[in-house]
């Protein structure tokens, strides 16, 4: 099994930036994406970047120009650098990691993992 552990959360000011992180720790795995989620009180979860294990990256709309994902792959971490955030960016952001792992009977289907998310919140 694998554990995702995100951190970076926290209060900042409309226009601030934060830089979210999530290292992957336990089994070996093998990633197909790593992404990040949000959700924001009384709404669903929605994908806000991923990114793949060549490197293309995806943006929703509403972050686009604003938020950069990237992997570091020798660590094991994907971040989020967040900047112009505003007061709709306030949300629970939770790590993805879209793969599989390796067991003692060899890998395992390609499933969801999931960390346990951080809280961002934006002051106006």
């Amino acid at each position: 099994q694998v554990q995702l552990v995100e951190s970076g959360g926290g209060l900042v000011q409309a226009g601030g930036s934060l830089r979210l992180s999530c290292v992957v720790t336990g089994s070996i795995f093998s990633m197909n994406t790593m992404g990040w989620y949000r959700q924001a009180p009384g709404k669903q979860r929605e994908l806000v970047a991923d990114i793949t294990t060549g490197g293309t990256t995806t943006y929703i709309d509403d972050v686009k120009g604003r938020f950069t994902i990237s992997v570091d792959n020798a660590k094991n971490t994907v971040h989020l650098q967040m900047n112009s955030l505003k007061p709709e960016d306030t949300a629970v952001y939770t790590c993805n990691l879209h793969g599989s792992t390796l067991r003692s009977t060899g890998w395992g289907p390609t499933e969801d993992y999931w960390g346990q998310g951080t809280q961002v919140t934006v002051s106006s």
